[in-house]
């Protein structure tokens, strides 16, 4: 390819345009190290933001014009080039600072970006930007952000103005616009988060049950669930450790998995854990056992799991096992060979047997020993 002028001024340039290879299609298998190559790119460019800011900003916006032009001739299912790009736009903000640049071009250029994107690259880049903007930049991108949600049909941008107050750490201005947008269990998330920072904790844990009245229709949400973890933290930090304790029963209870086990020992006193655990396996012993083989391996409650399988292969080679469960039916299926149940014979089974191993153990494999574990429990039934 013919060095323009410019590429020979600027040999980082030059090897940019080479690597991003425009008017060939990358396929899936090799986006991932398309993208890693403009990323090395991205790092050098960083290490002149102190000699040379105003270089890294051209060839910051040379990557960002060339992430546009080759984001329909790649596929980028995994989204690796739209993340790129958002890094980017950041790495952009912080280059024009290092620069002295005008922070009003800065912010006018960043909602041009996010004005007119075709491929997503600004998607939920609000939060992002206002971090990476400095004091001065981010009261100019609230500034411009609050004219366009004041004016007619601006209610799209009350998500921005959020994450500029949330960064800023503004908790008048954020519930002030939560009370005029409507308020949601995240901004409830929110604002707890900053009260906790100012160890304002009964306060916080006001909000915190705010948002869990708001998410009662999604009990196992994400947000619910860092609510709820939330809470206990919080309760404990007020010295209510028994509220704690039983907030955390209550959802084991509802849902006993890996993570809401390892909340109920976080919980409970040192000397009582013993219990707390026989008690919390004894509960769990109804659940679907897809989301008990998980659990019983990681507190190596082998014992109970393959009686669990010996039982349901039991029930199932008698008929009387209901087949409304395909994923813990399959992985008991598979399971079953190996918990001592003999009562199935001919070359078909003896085929499949090797076959119906690799559920459960590859669900073991995922835990450290877990193979080993469940291998024993097999081997002593």
């Amino acid at each position: 390819m013919p060095q323009t002028e410019r590429s020979r001024r600027d040999p980082i340039r030059g090897l940019i345009e080479s690597a991003l290879q425009p008017g060939r299609f990358m396929p899936y298998v090799e986006a991932f190290g398309f993208v890693a190559i403009l990323e090395r790119f991205a790092d050098e460019i960083q290490a002149l933001l102190s000699s040379d800011p105003m270089r890294a900003v051209g060839l910051y916006e040379l990557l960002l014009a060339g992430c546009n032009k080759k984001a329909e001739d790649i596929d980028d299912s995994d989204g690796n080039l739209g993340m790129f790009a958002g890094d980017l736009i950041c790495r952009w903000i912080q280059a024009r600072q290092a620069a002295n640049a005008d922070p009003d071009e800065t912010v006018k250029r960043l909602l041009a970006w996010i004005d007119d994107d075709d491929y997503g690259f600004t998607n939920d880049i609000e939060r992002n930007a206002a971090e990476a903007l400095d004091r001065k930049g981010r009261q100019e991108f609230e500034r411009q952000v609050r004219e366009r949600f004041d004016a007619p049909g601006g209610d799209s941008w009350a998500d921005t103005l959020r994450a500029i107050y949330l960064t800023q750490r503004d908790l008048n201005r954020y519930v002030e616009l939560c009370n005029t947008s409507g308020l949601t269990p995240g901004d409830c998330e929110a604002i707890a988060g900053i009260l906790q920072a100012r160890r304002k904790f009964a306060d916080s844990l006001a909000w915190v049950e705010r948002g869990l009245d708001l998410q009662k229709a999604e009990t196992f949400s994400m947000t619910a669930r860092r609510l709820a973890d939330t809470k206990r933290h919080l309760l404990k930090k007020l010295g209510r450790i028994d509220e704690a304790l039983n907030s955390a029963w209550d959802e084991f209870e509802a849902r006993p998995t890996k993570l809401s086990y390892a909340e109920l020992v976080r919980y409970a006193p040192k000397a009582e854990r013993r219990a707390w655990h026989e008690k919390a396996m004894s509960a769990a012993a109804g659940a679907r056992l897809d989301s008990l083989i998980e659990l019983w391996l990681d507190t190596k409650e082998t014992g109970r799991l393959a009686e669990r399988l010996r039982k349901r292969h039991q029930r199932r080679t008698r008929g009387n096992e209901p087949l409304h469960d395909r994923t813990s039916g399959e992985a008991t299926r598979r399971a079953a060979p190996r918990c001592g149940c003999q009562s199935i014979q001919g070359a078909g089974y003896a085929r499949s047997q090797r076959r119906q191993e690799s559920v459960l153990l590859g669900r073991a494999r995922e835990f450290p020993g877990g193979e080993a574990l469940l291998r024993a429990s097999w081997s002593s039934s």
